[in-house]
């Protein structure tokens, strides 16, 4: 795997929701952009770890856990088809970039995600309350 893609990365995937997972899917029906929220070398056994939390425009369901992008980091990542997004923090997909059927390698990250950029803006966890689930 390139350098190119550390922890923060903004890039496409097809993630699977555990509500798919639930119902025993074994693929995604699209890919969504998503956060490498966390990208681990492990230089002897020649893979990369990676987890994977899911970025959406739609609010969280009832129990879902998710934060809120601050708009300026809408932009910086190439999320502007999002009026607001949101990333899942409450679960999230496990991939090995090396060995994955899904990760695409050769693919340009969309863009990153800045932490102090986030805290600077009162990034905030959105629990959603009943009337908040979505349809």
């Amino acid at each position: 795997m390139t350098d190119r893609f550390s922890s923060g990365s903004i890039v496409s995937y097809p993630y699977l929701w555990r509500w798919q997972q639930d119902e025993r899917r074994e693929n995604a029906e699209k890919d969504r952009p998503v956060c490498l929220a966390i990208t681990v070398r492990d230089p002897e056994r020649e893979i990369t770890h990676l987890v994977i939390l899911p970025i959406s425009g739609t609010p969280p369901y009832q129990g879902q856990v998710a934060l809120e992008i601050p708009l300026l980091e809408i932009r910086r990542a190439g999320l502007s088809m999002f009026k607001r997004g949101r990333i899942t923090v409450g679960e999230y997909n496990y991939d090995i970039a090396e060995r994955s059927y899904y990760f695409e390698p050769n693919q340009k990250p969309r863009g990153s995600s800045a932490r102090a950029s986030w805290k600077r803006s009162g990034v905030r966890s959105a629990r959603c309350s009943p009337q908040d689930k979505a349809a």
